[in-house]
């Protein structure tokens, strides 16, 4: 399949699990469950889960058997996340109101790459908290800030020449400090944030351009009052001309974006 093909045939939501979850996030995901550590008497809870790849990622380590649920606002990334695993328990709520009954508990909880999205974070992970049975363990992972990737920034001002300036939500919550501080005055106890790097590979650094900026195009103001096809368009002609940024990441043939993210860990 084409390129141009791939944007017609298959929604945007399609197109992130199946040319950005692989290479971007599972690494990412991995260290993450790899820290909280869960085993096969874990009850696990994945908040903001998109199409699931941390969730999936628990139930590889801990196979059939282990109770694992996956909760996320839009509809579409849970669509194709039942698609990809059907032993999950996939739930539609939003994150500062969790759909988990009264008596029910977690043992541990999951949250990639979804906080800073949360407009009212100590409200969130207060609810998160609220969800975790006694003992229970947490680990959340946000972006490093816009100044620690300078590839991404770079790829961001070529999109900025056509739509204006950009706050770009993904990269909004990433002092270590503060997210160490919103756990501990959430009552999370035994709080530990690190800092992750990982180069992320692809083998298309043009289509990686034009997926960031059909995202970034949508965080954008006047992104906001233009049509998918319209953003679609856009994001294929900011991409031809990131072709400068995208030959300073090539090597050995490979598009090479070094990505950072904190991820804390604590427990209640």
């Amino acid at each position: 399949m084409s390129e141009a093909q791939l944007f017609v045939a298959t929604t945007f939501t399609e197109i992130y699990e199946r040319i950005l979850v692989g290479p971007l996030f599972r690494p990412f995901a991995e260290r993450l469950v790899s820290r909280v550590a869960p085993t096969g008497a874990d009850i696990v809870i994945d908040v903001a889960c998109g199409t699931g790849i941390v969730a999936r990622v628990a139930r590889e380590r801990l196979g059939p058997e282990a109770r694992i649920v996956g909760v996320d606002v839009a509809p579409a990334m849970l669509a194709v996340a039942r698609t990809v695993d059907s032993t999950i328990d996939w739930r539609q709520g939003n994150a500062v109101s969790l759909p988990v009954n009264g008596d029910e508990r977690f043992t541990v909880l999951t949250c990639h790459q979804g906080l800073q999205f949360m407009p009212d974070k100590p409200v969130a992970v207060r609810e998160m908290r609220r969800v975790l049975a006694p003992g229970g363990r947490v680990a959340i992972a946000t972006w490093c800030s816009l100044e620690d990737h300078p590839g991404v920034r770079d790829l961001n001002a070529v999109a900025e020449r056509h739509v204006g300036q950009i706050a770009d939500s993904r990269h909004s919550f990433g002092d270590a400090a503060a997210l160490n501080r919103l756990l501990a005055e959430s009552g999370f106890g035994h709080v530990d944030v690190q800092t992750v790097t990982h180069d992320v590979q692809f083998a298309d650094g043009a289509l990686f351009a034009r997926l960031n900026a059909m995202a970034v195009i949508g965080m954008s103001e006047k992104g906001k009052t233009m049509s998918e096809p319209e953003r679609s368009e856009l994001a294929g002609r900011i991409a031809a001309e990131s072709q400068d940024v995208i030959a300073k990441a090539m090597k050995n043939g490979v598009f090479v974006l070094p990505l950072s993210t904190n991820l804390a860990t604590a427990d209640v």
